[in-house]
């Protein structure tokens, strides 16, 4: 299948042929809600945390002797049923949200949400992104020129994925001050973080990258 190419300025400049095998996957909304699902779990970190009675200040000495005083016999303030006392059956920051999943359905998922994503049009190829000297306003000037492509008029204002084929700390600097636009590279991406934007804008190098990180897993 082919794909139209555009350079920084927003004019077509070729036609692209691309593999069906990573471009062409039918919607699997069961696959992709399983995977996207895995890695959220995955980031998920167990920071709420209840002291239990082991953990709390005080309660060294039994409160009163166990007999003859009329009271309830009590052997420590740090019993769940003192006010102050540990918390029974509280959350813990020991607790482990991770999810595994094999990778052959992890290739699958990210591969079908680029097949959709590619026939919503939401995927920009370029024939290259390059901004020589690092400032906002020369990035702000390129998303700009983009918008005048047919069916990225949005892209302003509408969250976009720059997948860069390897570090570019000039392309880095002049993006990351723009509202909605983050920048990544290609190797590093999954089913949840395409998910989370709108457009992906990437030259045709990631393509490259693509298809050789993600042929094999």
């Amino acid at each position: 299948m082919e794909v139209k190419v555009y350079n920084q300025k927003g004019d077509e400049v070729e036609a692209l042929k691309v593999e069906e095998k990573f471009f062409s996957l039918p919607w699997n909304p069961a696959l992709v809600y399983q995977v996207s699902e895995s890695e959220r779990a995955n980031k998920r970190k167990g920071l709420a945390h209840a002291k239990g009675r082991g953990e709390v200040r005080g309660g060294g000495k039994k409160p009163w002797r166990q007999k003859g005083t009329g009271r309830a016999r009590h052997g420590s303030i740090r019993s769940p049923i003192w006010i102050g006392g540990g918390v029974t059956h509280g959350p813990t920051k020991d607790k482990d949200y991770e999810k595994k999943i094999n990778k052959r359905m992890k290739r699958k998922a990210l591969l079908t949400v680029l097949s959709q994503k590619l026939r919503d049009q939401e995927v920009l190829i370029l024939d290259d992104f390059k901004i020589p000297e690092a400032k906002t306003k020369n990035g702000a000037g390129v998303i700009k020129n983009l918008s005048k492509v047919e069916n990225f008029e949005k892209i302003n204002s509408k969250s976009v994925l720059v997948l860069l084929p390897e570090p570019n700390t000039s392309v880095i600097r002049s993006l990351r001050n723009i509202k909605n636009i983050e920048v990544d590279e290609t190797r590093n991406i999954n089913t949840l973080r395409v998910l989370s934007k709108k457009f992906l804008l990437m030259p045709k190098k990631s393509l490259e990258v693509l298809e050789k990180t993600f042929a094999k897993l």
